[in-house]
Order: structure tokens, then C-alpha cells, then sequence
């Protein structure tokens, strides 16, 4: 497994390692919601770029940013690394691929829910892809539960990936038994739960650890580019519909911890989603949210770090501007021939004669399959319950 990239002790926060943030602790270093308007963000966009005209200035910029990120989210230093204990739920097989649901414990006791997706017959070492979602309102149809993501993990399934959907804290099982979603520590736990699933993917003997991937679109975006920020081991990465030089997320679990924002430095997500570089990178952007300007503000700038890094061909942006905020089929139409492209997937397992690409024949199951846990298969009794509970 490699190493994720080193805690240097340098400059970024000032904060002691040991303290708990909230809401109401550093506020002046939160930055929350539409935190510039879109001028001021374009403005602060070309400031930036004038902070590093090199490689090796972006690179000492990059890792400022890193450290910003894991210092902001009080992961500095990691936690443990306790085994994690998949929990597996019985294998469904359908035409092309299987579905087991799966729980690992990021920490003691602390259970992340999921999905995994296997391809029928999967060809010696196969790619990996973790799958986040963003925020849904109704329980019914939200998260991985949702039509659209069912169908994305397992079209990547048919085409030869082991895919990994992960329920967001607090919601799903988790939500059930008391964790919330909009508490105070949301974003670390995210974070680190993303940590711990892609330990997970990379811990299963057919996946090849040099084709990781990570998608998710709104606050699964959020989720998919600051794993990549943080973490070398994804090697392919796309997030849609949110990467904006304006926005910073409107729930705590995006922007409720000061990861963009200390006493020695200032970043936005344009800038977070760029130490992508230089791996390949995706962003999809819509007409009708805070990505409306990608192609002309947020995608220059990205594109104009990976130059620095001699790799300017490797970041692409698909703009939608008749589409709205989702990870609705025209996304997911950009998504599977760049993510085949990358992870030398087979896209002709889902095109139709016409080399059209189609989601037909795919299953979508109701809540009470996707859970992992049953009376067959009985939660531990360790489990922690609320957040609150936890002691990290």
C-alpha cells in the first residue's frame, strides 16, 4: 500500500492538535456556503495565480494546502489504523454483476455502510472505485439508495470495477440507530471514513492499487476531492457538479472545520481540487449551480496547475449548461468513458449496438436490501451509537 502523503511539520495552523473544533470555535477561519460573491472570486482566482508561475511554487503551495486540510480537520496526527472488520451481508447476483452490502469500522465501533459492486467475471487484477453521495432529504430516496447511484456502481461494476458505495455519516443505518449528519465533527469523520474505505478497496486481493478511482457529485464532490487531496493511492479522480471558486459547501461536513483557512494561509476548492495534479481528473459542471462559470473561471485555473506540472492534458472539464445540480445520466455519460479511458475499463459492456451508451437491465433494490445489517446478520453489540459517543 503506499504512503499517504507525509505530515510535515511546517508552517499552517496554530491550533493545538488536541482540540476539538466546532461551529462556534474558529469562526473567523470557517468559510462557509457562497463565501465571495462570484466577482470577488474571480479576483481572488487571478491573485492566486501570481503566488506560483513554477512547478516547484506550486508545489510549495500544494502542500501548505494539504496540510491546512488535515490540520483544519484535527487529523493531525492520523488516528490509529484498527483492523477494520467488514461485515459482509449475502452476495445478490444479476446479469453482469453482484451486490454485497459491507460495513467496515473506520475506528473501534464505528461502522461505515456500504455497498460493494463486483463484476461477473472480473479479468485477473481490476481497478478500484469509491463511490460518495451528497445530500438527499427524504430517507427514502437519498445517498446510495438513490436510482442514479445504484446505476452508476453497478454500469462501473459491468465494466469491470470493484466499486464501493459508502453511506455519508449519519445517514442511511447509521441515521437509524442516532448518529447525525450535521454535527460538529462531520467533516473529520468523513474524511477519515473515506481514508479507511479506500483501505478497505485496497485490501481486497483482486484490486489493482495503481487504477483507484473516487466519484461522487455535491457534497460526495466535496468528499471525493479532499480524499484525493489527501491521499496519493487515488490515482484517478472526478468529482461533479461541484468545484466552485465562490462556494465552499453549505453543510458542516464541507466547510464546518477550518481546512480552507488558518493564521498562514487561504484556499478556496478550486484550488484543493487541483492538487489532483497530476493525476487524471474529471469536472463536470451544470448551467444551474454554483458551477455555472467552470469553463471560464474554475477549469482555467485548474488547467493552467497542471501545465505547471507538464500535464495539461490530463484535467478535463465536461460543462452541462441545459443540465442541473445531480449525477444525472448526460453526467454519467462523461463520466464512464473518461473513468474507461483511465482504469482501462471495457465501455462496450454498456453500449448498445449503435455504440450508444445505455443502463438497461440494471437492478435497482429497495432500502431494506442495501442494508447491511438483519436479524441474519445482527449489528455488533459494541456499536457506537451517536456521535457523541465516540472518543477519538
Amino acid at each position: 500500500m503506499k504512503r499517504i502523503f507525509s505530515i510535515v511539520i511546517l508552517l499552517v495552523v496554530s491550533i493545538p492538535f488536541n482540540l476539538v473544533f466546532s461551529q462556534n470555535q474558529n469562526e473567523s477561519n470557517l468559510c462557509v456556503g457562497h463565501y465571495y460573491t462570484e466577482e470577488q472570486a474571480k479576483e481572488v482566482i487571478e491573485n492566486l495565480k501570481l503566488q506560483y508561475q513554477t512547478k516547484d511554487e506550486w508545489l510549495q503551495r500544494a502542500e501548505i494546502i494539504r496540510q491546512g486540510i488535515l490540520k483544519g480537520a484535527d487529523l493531525v496526527p492520523f488516528p490509529e489504523k484498527t483492523p477494520l472488520k467488514p461485515s459482509y451481508s449475502a452476495t445478490r447476483k444479476y446479469e453482469g454483476y453482484s451486490v454485497q452490502n459491507v460495513a467496515i469500522e473506520s475506528l473501534p465501533g464505528v461502522f461505515v455502510t456500504g455497498s460493494l459492486y463486483f463484476p461477473e467475471k472480473p479479468n485477473g487484477k481490476i481497478p478500484g472505485i469509491l463511490n460518495t453521495h451528497g445530500h438527499w432529504a427524504k430517507p427514502e430516496d437519498y445517498g446510495r439508495f438513490r436510482e442514479d447511484a445504484q446505476k452508476r456502481c453497478t454500469a462501473l461494476a459491468k465494466m469491470g470495477a470493484a466499486v464501493y458505495s459508502i453511506d455519508m455519516v449519519g445517514y442511511g443505518e447509521m441515521s437509524e440507530w442516532g448518529w447525525e449528519h450535521k454535527h460538529p465533527l462531520a467533516l473529520k469523520q468523513q474524511l477519515w471514513n473515506s481514508i479507511r474505505a479506500l483501505d478497505f478497496l485496497l485490501s481486497l486481493e483482486n484490486v489493482d492499487p495503481e487504477r483507484i478511482a473516487v466519484t461522487g457529485a455535491s457534497g460526495g464532490a466535496t468528499q471525493a476531492f479532499l480524499l484525493t487531496a489527501v491521499d496519493d493511492r487515488i490515482k484517478v479522480t472526478v468529482p461533479v457538479v461541484q468545484v466552485s471558486a465562490h462556494f465552499f459547501g453549505g453543510c458542516v461536513c464541507e466547510s464546518g472545520m477550518p481546512i480552507h483557512k488558518s493564521e498562514h494561509h487561504q484556499t478556496n476548492n478550486v484550488e484543493i481540487a487541483a492538487l489532483a495534479a497530476p493525476r487524471p481528473m474529471l469536472m463536470v459542471s451544470d448551467g444551474a449551480d454554483w458551477t455555472k462559470n467552470t469553463p471560464e473561471v474554475e477549469f482555467p485555473h485548474i488547467q493552467y496547475i497542471y501545465k505547471l506540472m507538464g500535464v495539461e492534458n490530463k484535467v478535463k472539464n465536461v460543462h452541462l449548461p441545459e443540465e442541473g445540480h445531480g449525477y444525472e445520466l448526460p453526467k454519467r455519460k462523461a463520466v464512464y468513458p473518461f473513468l474507461a479511458e483511465h482504469l482501462k475499463l471495457n465501455l462496450k459492456t454498456i453500449t448498445d449496438k449503435n455504440g450508444e451508451i445505455t443502463e438497461e437491465g440494471i437492478v435497482i433494490e429497495p432500502y431494506e436490501m442495501l442494508k447491511v445489517f438483519s436479524e441474519a446478520n445482527p449489528r455488533p453489540h459494541y456499536a457506537i451509537l451517536k456521535n457523541d459517543d465516540l472518543k477519538w
